[in-house]
């Protein structure tokens, strides 16, 4: 029900709708065109999940978190509140007893496909779901600069790098470096604009392809942010085992995702943080992609198989709940 709300939000435009100022429930309604009770009553519902704030006169303002619902604000989330709010991403969540039954991916029953392949077919729906990719590795683009030192490397290729936001926060904050994003041509589709308008686009170069065919050879560090929790454990271990063989003695595979701890604490400062959202996250993907979110061990055993160990794990203190994960190649 909550998810809902933030979409008709969205949809409505309220937030946008609102503004700077205190606006009453009537004017927001007049811009939105709908009937002022019933706008009334979501502009409630939303003061509730703390993204307004009613005050006398039937008059509501945003607050910061609502400010994330205003697609002008350079931290906007409105686009990952459309996809993940979109019928190709919640019919699945309809099937999730069955999914929890047969392990099967609920997605590809209910669409007759995968889910990329889904998205490959209406151009909209893949652009939206880029820009909600995008938004989600904002944060992480903004920390990962500041949590490692990449001085020290030349070359770094993000493998899935979508619209090359992440790489683009990595270039801007270290001049030195170069860069590659590789993704499929679909995944590509922004990363141009991107490139140009964070003013790195003279050292970073575009290459589309496939990584469970091959990974572009030719630098330091291989950066895999959000891809492997999208597929099943061989599949990683394909993905990784293609970074292994084009990297470099002394290359990196820096993997950002979120770790799971062995056993849940419901009341850790990390599981109060994340609210949940990891788990939930894990159960999206058994019922739309087929993947799952990890533990530590998890990932050390795909990276064992792969030819790689892991040295280090490290919390992103400044982009929770993801972490660090270093890999560099095991020795023969």
């Amino acid at each position: 029900m909550a998810a809902q709300t933030l979409r008709a939000a969205v949809r409505l435009r309220v937030v946008e709708l609102i503004g700077a100022s205190p606006r009453r429930a009537a004017e927001v309604a007049a811009g939105a065109g709908t009937a002022t009770q019933p706008m009334r009553r979501l502009l409630r519902a939303l003061t509730t999940l703390g993204l307004l704030e009613e005050r006398a006169g039937d008059s509501f303002s945003v607050t910061a978190s609502g400010a994330l619902l205003d697609p002008g604000h350079p931290d906007s989330l409105t686009s990952f509140v459309r996809m993940f709010t979109e019928p190709a991403i919640v019919r699945a969540w309809e099937h999730l007893d069955d999914s929890v039954r047969t392990g099967e991916v609920a997605f590809d029953g209910v669409f007759g496909t995968d889910f990329f392949s889904h998205l490959a077919r209406y151009p909209e729906l893949s652009a939206e779901f880029n820009a909600a990719m995008s938004q989600a590795a904002a944060q992480t683009a903004a920390a990962l600069p500041g949590a490692f030192d990449f001085s020290r490397f030349g070359r770094i290729t993000d493998v899935g790098g979508g619209d090359g936001t992440l790489l683009a926060g990595l270039l801007g904050a270290h001049p030195g470096l170069t860069g590659v994003v590789f993704d499929t041509a679909q995944g590509l589709a922004e990363a141009a604009g991107t490139l140009e308008r964070h003013g790195v686009s003279d050292r970073c170069s575009l290459v589309s392809g496939d990584f469970f065919r091959a990974v572009p050879a030719g630098s330091d560090v291989y950066v895999v942010k959000s891809v492997l929790h999208d597929w099943t454990d061989g599949q990683v271990v394909t993905i990784l085992g293609h970074c292994r063989s084009v990297l470099p003695p002394d290359g990196l595979v820096l993997i950002v995702e979120p770790v799971l701890p062995e056993v849940v604490d419901s009341g850790s400062a990390a599981e109060v943080t994340d609210g949940g959202t990891t788990y939930l996250s894990d159960l999206n993907m058994l019922v739309n992609v087929g993947g799952r979110e990890r533990t530590r061990k998890d990932f050390e055993d795909v990276c064992r198989r792969a030819g790689l160990v892991v040295p280090s794990v490290t919390p992103l203190a400044d982009a929770a709940p993801f972490s660090l994960i270093e890999a560099v190649a095991a020795r023969e």
